[in-house]
C-alpha cells in the first residue's frame, strides 16, 4: 500500500502535461443552433451574418439569434456562399439562392426544371461554391458550373476532382491522383511542375506573397516559390501533419490555418514560424474540422463534424487554461527564462515550451513568487522557500503564508507580509535571518513603505496601521490610522500605488495619508471615478485594472482623462479569484491570474472602433417591424440588437426606451412587455471609454387597444350622441313633468295653507275657549274662595255670639235659644265635604303637578298648598283646616321641609308658579 502511495506521489511530482497560451474559442452545439451535426461550409454575407451549410438546414447567425431554413425538396445542403446580397446554396441535384425579406430567408431555385443535372450528373451533389470575376462557380466531383446571373454553363472535369480553388484570380481543379488542372479559356490544362503531389488528394491550395501552398490529405504541405521547384514545407509542424488527415486549409495575412480530421486546427504564423494547435483537449468542441472561414474581423469560423467554433484570433487577449485540473487555482506568476513559474493551490509549476511541470516537493498552497537576483522567493503555506536552477527547491525559513515580498525602497533588504505579521530581512543573501516589525501576531496581507523607517499595513481582516521603527528597526510607534480618523467600517482595506502616491480605499472612499498628522484626506479624483469597485490592480504608472460588479476594465490615463477599456467577459467569466487578482508583466505583455491559469493581455491601449448596430424588433408571431411601424396593444416584442462585430471589436452595448435610463445589453436580446399605446423609440449606445455614443435608433408605435380604434371611437361617438339625445328628451320630459308637479305642488301648498289657517283659527278659538274656561274656573275658584271666606266670617260670627252668650250667664233661657240658633246655622259635615271636593276639582291640574314633583305630600299638605295658591293667609286658612293659627304656621314649616324649600322662598308665589 505504501509503495503504491509513493509511486503516486512520484508520478504527481513529475507530472508533465501540455499547455499553451491560446486565443479564445466560442463553441456552439447543435442544441444552440437547433440543427444537425456536420457543418460543411461557412460564409459571411454583406449583412455581416454568418451562413452555415448544416446538412438538412441553412443556418443563419447574426451574433444574437439563430435562424434555420430547409430547402423545398428537403435535400442535404453541402455548400454555401454569400455573394452580393444573395446566399447561394448547393445540395443534391439542386442549386439556388436565398434572399432575406422582412426578416425571413426566401429561396429561389436555379436548377428546378433545368436539365444540367441530367445524364451522368443525375446523382450529383454541389460540394463547393465560389466566385471569380463577378461570376458564381459551383462544382460537383465531376462537373463545374458557371452562373453569370442569366444562364448556367456546365463544364466537365477531365477526371474526378476533390475541390476547385481560386488562387491569385486563377482557377485550379485538384483531381484525385491525377494532378492539378487550371481552367483557362473554357478548358482545363494540367499544371506542370507539380509531380511530387500528383498522386495525392489535394484539400487546399492557397498563396502568400510569392509562395503557393498545397495541402495534401495525408502527405503534409508542399510549397512552391514562383518559378521554382515544388518542395515539402520546411516547417517543424509538417512532419506532424503527415500523421494527420488534412480536410481543409486556408492562408490569410501571414497565417496558415489547417483543419484536420482528428486533431482540430493548426494555426501557423508565417512571420515567426510559431504555431499552436486548438483541439478538443484544450478548447475546441470537436476534433474534426470540415470547413474554415475568415470573417471581416480576421477571426476564424470552423464548421465541425459536430458543431461550430469561433476562434477570436484578432484579439489583444489570450488564455492559458488548464483543462486537466492538475494546475489548480493560480495565485502568483513570475517570468522564468522563456517560460513562467506559476504558484497555485497545488504547488509551484514551471511552464516551458508549452509544457507544465510540477516542481518536486512544492505541493501545497502558494501565495507569492518574487524574483530576487537569480533566484525566486516563494511564499508558501508551509514556510518561505527558494527556487533556482542551481539549488533547486529548498526551504529558507518557517514564516508561513507569505502574501507579499518586497524590496526596501531605501536600503538593500527585503520585507515580507505573511500569516503572523510583517518581517524584515536585513541580509538579502540570507533569508533565514529576519526580524518582526509589528507588535502583535496578526496576519498582514499588504503593506506600503512610506519612509525609511515607516510602513503602512493593511490587516487581512480590518484596520489600517502605521508602524514607525527606531534606529534598531524595532517598533517605536504603532498608530491605528482608521481608529484615529474615526472610521467605523474598516474591513477589507485596499492599498494602491499610483503615480508615486499611495492611496487607500476604505469603506468605499479613496484617501491619501497626510504623513505628519496621520490624517486620511479624501482623494477627489479617485472618488469621482472609482467608487463601488471590488478590486484595483496596478499595471504601470499610468494604467491599472478595475474590477467593478464582476467586470474587468483596463483604465488608460490619456491627457489626465480616464479611459475605461472593457475586457470581454468571456475571457474570465467565473474564473476570477475574489480579492486575489494580480497582474504580472512579461516582455510587454500582462498576465492576470485566474482559477485555472491566466489571462494574457497583449495591449493596454483602447481597441474602440465605431461599430454599426442594427435593431430588429419582432412581434409575437416572429414578424419583423419596419422603422416607424406599429404593433398591437400589449403585444409581446423581442428586441434584437445586432452588431457588425463578433470578436474583440464588439464593445458592450446599452439601450434605453424613450427617456428611461440606460440598461446594459447582456445577450443582445430583450423582451418588451406591457408597452403603453404611444410612439416609442429605442436607442442603442456604446461607450468609447469617455462617453456614451449613440450607435442606432429605432422608432415604432404601439397601437391603441381595440376599444380605442377609430371604428370603436365612431361607435362611442354614436353611443354618446344617442345618449345625449335620449338625455335631452328625458330632460325635456322631466321638465314638463316638473312644471306639472310644481303646479300640483302649488295647489297642494295652497290647500295646506288653507288647512293650516283653518287649523290655526281652530287652535286660536280653542285657546280662546280655554282661556274663557280658565277665567270661568278662576271665577269659580274666586267665588269658592269668597264663599269660603263668608263661611269663615260666619263661623267667626257664630264664635263671637257664642262668646257673648257665654259671657251672659244670667240669662239662662236666652242662652239656650241662642245656642240652638247657632247650632242650626252651623255647617254640617256633608256641606264641608262638598266644599273640599269642589276645592280639589277646581285645582285638579295643580294637584297633579304638585304630587308629581313631591310624592311625599299628605292630603292635608295638598289642601294647605291649594289655600296658599289662593293667596290665603294663615289666619284665613286656620278655620278652613279646623286648626289654630299656630297650627297653620307649624304646618307651613313642615311643608317647607318636605318640599326642601328655604325659608326665604315665598310659599304663595312658589305655589302659583307650579304649572
Amino acid at each position: 500500500m505504501k509503495l503504491h502511495f509513493f509511486i503516486l506521489i512520484f508520478f504527481f511530482q513529475h507530472f508533465l502535461f501540455s499547455q499553451e497560451t491560446l486565443p479564445f474559442v466560442e463553441n456552439f452545439s447543435k442544441q444552440d443552433y437547433n440543427g444537425d451535426n456536420q457543418v460543411w461550409s461557412v460564409s459571411q454575407g454583406d449583412d455581416n451574418a454568418l451562413y452555415f451549410a448544416n446538412n438538412s438546414f441553412l443556418i443563419r447567425y447574426d451574433g444574437v439569434k439563430w435562424e434555420k431554413y430547409t430547402l423545398p425538396n428537403k435535400t442535404i445542403i453541402r455548400s454555401v456562399l454569400a455573394f452580393q446580397g444573395k446566399v447561394f446554396t448547393g445540395s443534391y441535384n439542386e442549386f439556388g439562392f436565398w434572399v432575406r425579406e422582412n426578416g425571413v430567408m426566401k429561396y429561389t431555385s436555379l436548377s428546378a426544371d433545368k436539365d444540367f443535372f441530367e445524364g451522368n450528373t443525375r446523382s450529383e451533389e454541389v460540394w463547393k461554391i465560389f466566385s471569380l470575376n463577378k461570376k458564381i462557380y459551383f462544382q460537383t466531383f465531376n462537373e463545374l458550373y458557371i452562373y453569370d446571373s442569366e444562364k448556367i454553363v456546365k463544364k466537365n472535369f477531365p477526371y474526378q476532382i476533390s475541390y476547385c480553388f481560386v488562387v491569385r484570380d486563377r482557377l485550379f481543379a485538384a483531381t484525385v491522383h491525377k494532378g492539378i488542372y487550371e481552367f483557362l479559356g473554357g478548358e482545363f490544362d494540367k499544371v506542370a511542375g507539380l509531380e511530387p503531389i500528383e498522386d495525392n488528394i489535394i484539400y487546399g491550395i492557397d498563396a502568400y506573397k510569392n509562395q503557393n501552398f498545397f495541402f495534401t490529405q495525408k502527405n503534409g504541405v508542399f510549397v512552391q516559390n514562383v518559378n521554382e521547384e515544388l518542395l515539402a514545407w520546411n516547417h517543424p509542424i509538417n512532419e506532424k501533419l503527415k500523421t494527420q488527415i488534412i480536410i481543409t486549409a486556408k492562408v490569410f495575412k501571414a497565417k496558415v490555418l489547417i483543419g484536420t480530421a482528428f486533431n482540430g486546427i493548426y494555426v501557423v504564423d508565417l512571420t515567426s514560424n510559431e504555431y499552436f494547435n486548438i483541439n478538443r483537449s484544450n478548447s475546441l468542441r470537436n476534433n474534426s474540422v470540415l470547413s474554415i472561414s475568415v470573417d471581416k474581423e480576421q477571426d476564424v469560423w470552423l464548421g465541425l463534424d459536430n458543431g461550430i467554433s469561433h476562434i477570436i484570433l484578432n484579439s489583444p487577449y489570450q488564455i492559458f487554461s488548464d483543462h486537466s485540473g492538475q494546475l489548480g487555482t493560480v495565485y502568483s506568476l513570475a517570468s522564468y527564462g522563456e517560460g513562467y513559474l506559476l504558484g497555485t493551490n497545488h504547488g509551484v509549476f514551471e511552464s516551458k515550451d508549452n509544457k507544465l511541470t510540477l516542481i518536486p516537493n512544492s505541493q501545497g498552497q502558494v501565495w507569492d513568487i518574487e524574483k530576487v537576483d537569480d533566484k525566486y522567493v516563494i511564499g508558501h503555506n508551509e514556510g518561505t522557500f527558494e527556487y533556482s536552477e542551481n539549488k533547486g527547491y529548498r526551504k529558507l525559513n518557517d514564516l508561513t503564508g507569505g502574501w507579499n515580498f518586497k524590496k526596501d525602497k531605501f536600503a538593500n533588504r527585503y520585507i515580507q507580509a505573511n500569516y503572523t505579521g510583517l518581517y524584515l530581512f536585513p541580509d538579502p543573501n540570507d533569508f533565514s535571518v529576519y526580524k518582526k516589525i509589528n507588535d502583535k501576531m496578526k496576519p498582514i496581507k499588504d503593506f506600503v513603505q512610506v519612509g525609511p523607517k515607516a510602513f503602512v499595513l493593511a490587516d487581512s481582516y480590518r484596520g489600517l496601521y502605521k508602524v514607525e521603527l527606531n534606529e534598531k528597526d524595532e517598533p517605536e510607534k504603532i498608530t491605528n490610522i482608521t481608529q484615529l480618523n474615526e472610521i467605523q467600517n474598516d474591513f477589507g482595506v485596499k492599498l494602491f500605488h499610483y503615480k508615486n502616491a499611495e492611496l487607500y480605499y476604505i469603506d468605499n472612499v479613496w484617501y491619501f495619508l497626510e504623513s505628519i498628522s496621520n490624517k486620511l484626506i479624501p482623494n477627489e479624483v479617485f472618488n469621482a471615478n472609482f467608487k463601488n469597485i471590488q478590486e484595483i490592480i496596478s499595471l504601470d504608472e499610468d494604467d491599472f485594472i478595475v474590477n467593478k460588479d464582476g467586470k474587468l476594465f483596463i483604465i488608460n490615463n490619456v491627457d489626465n482623462n480616464f479611459i475605461w477599456v472593457p475586457i470581454p467577459q468571456e475571457y474570465y467569466l467565473g474564473k476570477l479569484i475574489n480579492n486575489e487578482t494580480k497582474v504580472y508583466k512579461k516582455e510587454g505583455k500582462y498576465l492576470l491570474n485566474t482559477d485555472d491559469g491566466f489571462l494574457q493581455i497583449n495591449s493596454l491601449r483602447s481597441q474602440f472602433a465605431k461599430q454599426n448596430v442594427k435593431i430588429e424588433l419582432a412581434s409575437s408571431n416572429n414578424t419583423f417591424l419596419r422603422e416607424g411601424g406599429s404593433v398591437g396593444f400589449k403585444e409581446q416584442l423581442k428586441l434584437y440588437v445586432i452588431s457588425e462585430y463578433y470578436g474583440s471589436k464588439k464593445t458592450p452595448l446599452y439601450y434605453k426606451i424613450d427617456d428611461e435610463a440606460l440598461v446594459p445589453l447582456e445577450k443582445g436580446v430583450v423582451e418588451l412587455k406591457n408597452l403603453v399605446s404611444d410612439s416609442h423609440s429605442i436607442s442603442v449606445y456604446y461607450n468609447d471609454g469617455e462617453k456614451f455614443v449613440e450607435a442606432s435608433k429605432f422608432s415604432f408605435k404601439v397601437s391603441d387597444p381595440w376599444y380605442f380604434s377609430i371604428w370603436m371611437k365612431l361607435v362611442y361617438v354614436l353611443i354618446i350622441a344617442s345618449l345625449l339625445l335620449l338625455y335631452y328628451k328625458w330632460t325635456k320630459y322631466k321638465y314638463y313633468q316638473k312644471l306639472k308637479l310644481k303646479e300640483e305642488e302649488l295647489k297642494h301648498k295652497n290647500e295646506i295653507l288653507r288647512l293650516e289657517i283653518e287649523a290655526d283659527n281652530k287652535l286660536k278659538l280653542q285657546e280662546y275657549e280655554k282661556h274663557i274656561l280658565e277665567n270661568q274656573v278662576q271665577a269659580k275658584a274666586n267665588e269658592l274662595a269668597s264663599k269660603s271666606l263668608s263661611i269663615v266670617k260666619q263661623g267667626e260670627l257664630i264664635d263671637s255670639i257664642q262668646k257673648i252668650l257665654d259671657s251672659e250667664k244670667n240669662i239662662t233661657s236666652l242662652k239656650a235659644k241662642i245656642s240652638k240658633a247657632i247650632k242650626i246655622n252651623a255647617l254640617n259635615k256633608n256641606e264641608w265635604k262638598s266644599f273640599e271636593e269642589n276645592l280639589l276639582k277646581s285645582n285638579e291640574d295643580f294637584v297633579k303637578q304638585l304630587t308629581l314633583k313631591h310624592q311625599n305630600l299628605t292630603s292635608k299638605d295638598i289642601k294647605l298648598c291649594i289655600y296658599l295658591k289662593m293667596n290665603l293667609s294663615s289666619k284665613e286658612i286656620a278655620p278652613l283646616m279646623n286648626i289654630s293659627y299656630r297650627g297653620v304656621e307649624l304646618h307651613r314649616y313642615r311643608l317647607r321641609k318636605k318640599m326642601d324649600l328655604d325659608s326665604s322662598v315665598n310659599l304663595n308665589l312658589f305655589m302659583n308658579n307650579i304649572k
